[in-house]
């Protein structure tokens, strides 16, 4: 195996930002402001299994909703984002994750029916079965093309901070890991709604004292994600560079373009992938130049001519004997 060894360089992406915290920490609201900060309202869709929570900030913009509703199925929440993107959606929010891992036939829920259905009561052998979904859920968020935020439930715990007990969020309610698909995850605080990012990988949060999110952060992560490489238009360019050199290596051996379309049924070259451009590099690569071709082939009419007169000066030196009886 060849491993390609490349300067580090960021891409151009979409953003994956995961918010939580315990009830009445403002996700919601939070999630849209953050939104309208990333594209316009009317590109924004919020998938809402909070009980009708995305209606209440109609008076914000004017952003659809899908309403999701059990069971909170891997499949029901697919089915919802693809939904949203054939809609148009530069925005999706999912609020919230939590019921996909833990709401009314969710993953805990379904995995200990499968289990006493199929598997005995092993709830073990039933993940076997459950987790596939799971990550195929996680993994239609990862390649969406839209930006994606999530809110999530966090179970609750309280502290005392200067002599006052404030409820905080301890942990998301969702699967162990969720967070490492995130770009960044906000915890939001129950009293005065502020953020703090447990995890960001864009680096312009993670040292930030808490604040409140608003549609200036969206406008600030837009401006970082689209910072950097263009990847497809960088993929468009790699594509051309490949197409040329096919080309040339056509020409150089001789072969007509027409024809290999043709006996390969595509409608023109760049039909063909990259990878697939480069294997037919390195196959014509092993043909003989047509330069060299045409030289043997020179060569080899020679050779014959040369036998041609070979033979004719033999018959000229032993004359048949018809040609003795003629001249006699």
């Amino acid at each position: 195996m060849q491993y390609n060894i490349r300067k580090a360089q960021k891409s151009k992406g979409k953003l994956r930002i995961g918010l939580s915290g315990p009830s009445g920490s403002g996700k919601t609201y939070s999630a849209l402001l953050l939104a309208s900060g990333l594209t316009s309202w009317d590109k924004i869709v919020i998938i809402d299994t909070e009980n009708g929570s995305a209606d209440l900030y109609d008076s914000l913009g004017e952003y659809s909703v899908i309403t999701l509703e059990p069971p909170y199925s891997p499949e029901n929440y697919i089915g919802a984002i693809k939904a949203a993107e054939e809609a148009g959606a530069e925005v999706i929010i999912i609020d919230s994750v939590t019921h996909e891992w833990d709401g009314s036939g969710g993953c805990l829920e379904s995995n200990e029916k499968l289990a006493q259905a199929k598997f005995k009561g092993n709830t073990w052998a039933a993940w076997s079965v459950t987790t596939p979904k799971h990550q195929k859920f996680i993994g239609t968020i990862v390649s969406s093309k839209a930006h994606i935020i999530t809110t999530a439930r966090s179970k609750q715990d309280t502290v005392q901070i200067d002599g006052k007990i404030k409820k905080v969020g301890v942990k998301e309610i969702q699967r162990e890991g969720y967070e490492y698909e995130l770009t960044l995850n906000f915890n939001l605080d129950r009293d005065g709604h502020l953020a703090i990012a447990s995890k960001d990988r864009t680096g312009l949060f993670i040292e930030a004292d808490p604040f409140v999110i608003d549609q200036e952060t969206g406008k600030t992560l837009l401006n970082w994600a689209n910072s950097g490489v263009d990847q497809a238009e960088m993929k468009r360019k790699q594509k051309e560079s490949a197409l040329e050199d096919l080309r040339e290596v056509l020409e150089k051996k001789g072969k007509d373009e027409d024809l290999m379309v043709a006996s390969l049924e595509l409608n023109s070259l760049s039909d063909l992938s990259i990878d697939q451009i480069q294997q037919w590099i390195k196959k014509l690569s092993n043909l003989p130049d047509a330069d060299e071709v045409k030289q043997k082939e020179t060569a080899k009419q020679e050779i014959d001519l040369d036998e041609v007169d070979e033979a004719i000066q033999k018959q000229v030196k032993k004359p048949s004997k018809k040609y003795k009886e003629t001249i006699q």
